[in-house]
């Protein structure tokens, strides 16, 4: 094996197109009007319940349905197209529009009986309250002599 000569600038160069390529790929592939969309979701969780809200524009809560089986929760709906006509001139179309299904697993025993969902300005807020078991307790430490 002879030496090479090293050529830093190189490696940086070559570094660099790895990374543009890997940005490409993650942030230029954005969906197309007619594929799965997924909305935007956070879930936090408190001592007492998990919250969920999810971005829902444009979509009326009649078209969305929630489900809770066991510790996971489902929610899923449907985004309408609009209906268009043939002389609108679009320069861009960039919304999803279809059918989507969410589930997330929240790990611990809920009650289903006290879930309450919530949707106002385009955000569903679903609160999924704990069950008793599922609460922390705390252990009293006892000092022995």
């Amino acid at each position: 094996m002879g030496l090479m000569r090293w050529r830093p600038f190189e490696e940086l160069l070559s570094l660099r197109r790895d990374m543009e390529r890997l940005f490409e790929e993650i942030f230029e592939r954005r969906p197309t009007r007619r594929e799965e969309f997924h909305p935007l979701t956070d879930i936090a969780e408190t001592e007492n319940e998990f919250v969920v809200k999810m971005e829902l524009p444009g979509i009326k809560p009649e078209d969305v349905e929630i489900t809770l089986h066991g510790d996971t929760l489902t929610i899923r709906g449907e985004k309408k197209e609009e209906k268009r006509t043939e002389k609108e001139n679009y320069l861009r179309l960039e919304r999803c529009y279809g059918a989507f299904n969410r589930s997330f697993t929240l790990g611990v025993p809920v009650k289903a009986e006290d879930v309450k969902a919530t949707y106002k300005d385009g955000i569903l807020e679903v609160r999924v309250p704990k069950a008793e078991e599922a609460k922390p307790k705390p252990i009293q430490i006892k000092v022995e002599k």
